[in-house]
């Protein structure tokens, strides 16, 4: 995809590369910086997994479990979150693991399932936010709208409706995807690793990085950007600056939804920013080799950045909310604390019982030992 975790499931190649041509030889300072280099990137997707999966699973928390934090924004970006932690638990360490072994370790039936959850939950974050941004220019444009008493159901329509269209446009990623042979540029040998195309195939490679790029990246990004410039126009003209007692109302209603908008457009702005680099290098992979390998030190280091600050994109959103939204914030906190309250108490029974225990057990030894040493009564 042109986001580059399905596309380019050739991300270890640089590293098999290198591995490749190092095996006949015998340890050397190399080894240790490499060793050093594999710590340092496993730890990175170590924290991406943890912070990702918390803040995630604590948005998701909230959403569910306060009633009024259940509007129409906060169910589609709940559905957001739900496609970060399905992104977070299944795709980024198959990633990782592609640092640890030279093969693919998942198989063709693992190669393209995998392909299809990535491309899926892609697919669920930048739609979900075309539809907020349109969401956003409807309450801003029309404020005095009021939402009907099925506002909820709707919106849970919509967030499903996202997940029917991103699953659709993914099969042909699944479909296609496969084992596929790359070569290593300077020695004979081939490997297979999973990739969405022929690597063969040209024409193929070029139309799948740039079909990728505009329908996951540059079209709904540019929908989402005019209806903020929409927005923009709107508020220059906005109610609070004409005079009344009467707008008061109105005035507060706007400023919330002012509120809401640009917090929309902060995650707008940072799903952009997290998945331009890797876009860019997949466009650049794409036309520039095929069934070779670039394995430079350079491209490496490229590789690795750009995907992880792909996967970020799936751990910043709950941060940002938290950030810039206080009744979010709130209930963050409470629920954080919560979970904090429970470890503690699960620490002090355990602690109590294992307390509880050795004391019984002293007691049992002191009365063996008085019954030996004590004559008997009768």
């Amino acid at each position: 995809m042109g986001r580059n975790l399905p596309n380019v499931s050739t991300q270890k190649l640089e590293d098999t590369a290198l591995n490749l041509s190092s095996s006949s030889r015998e340890p050397t300072d190399n080894d240790s910086l490499g060793f050093v280099v594999l710590g340092t990137v496993l730890s990175i997707y170590t924290i991406i997994i943890i912070v990702g999966v918390l803040g995630n699973v604590t948005l998701i928390k909230v959403f569910a479990t306060v009633k009024s934090m259940q509007t129409v924004p906060n169910i589609f970006i709940a559905s957001l979150a739900v496609g970060d932690l399905l992104l977070l638990l299944t795709c980024v360490p198959v990633d990782a693991s592609r640092y640890l072994a030279e093969a693919w370790l998942f198989g063709r039936a693992g190669c393209k399932i995998i392909s299809f959850i990535q491309l899926t939950t892609v697919g669920v974050s930048v739609f979900t936010l075309t539809v907020l941004s349109a969401d956003r220019y409807r309450a801003i444009v029309r404020p005095m709208d009021r939402q009907g008493a099925d506002a909820v159901l709707k919106t849970c329509c919509k967030g499903g409706l996202v997940w029917v269209v991103s699953m659709l446009l993914a099969i042909p990623e699944a479909v296609f995807s496969d084992l596929y042979s790359f070569s290593v540029p300077g020695s004979n040998t081939t490997f297979e690793t999973c990739a969405p195309y022929p690597v063969t195939d040209k024409v193929l490679v070029e139309v799948h990085s740039l079909s990728c790029f505009l329908i996951f990246y540059l079209l709904p990004l540019s929908i989402s950007s005019v209806f903020y410039a929409l927005i923009a126009r709107k508020l220059i003209q906005s109610a609070c600056d004409m005079p009344g007692e009467e707008h008061y109302n109105l005035c507060k209603q706007v400023e919330a939804r002012k509120r809401l908008a640009k917090m929309v457009l902060v995650l707008v702005f940072l799903f952009a920013i997290c998945w331009l680099p890797n876009h860019v290098l997949y466009l650049y992979r794409s036309f520039t080799y095929h069934s070779l390998v670039d394995s430079s030190l350079g491209h490496l280091l490229a590789t690795f950045v750009s995907r992880a600050l792909a996967f970020s994109s799936s751990v910043v959103n709950p941060f940002a909310l938290y950030c810039l939204s206080k009744s979010f914030r709130k209930h963050f906190n409470h629920h954080l604390c919560w979970m904090c309250q429970q470890q503690k108490k699960i620490h002090r029974n355990t602690f109590v019982t294992s307390n509880t225990g050795i004391t019984m057990l002293k007691i049992e030894q002191m009365s063996e030992l008085l019954s030996c040493e004590t004559p008997s009564m009768y």
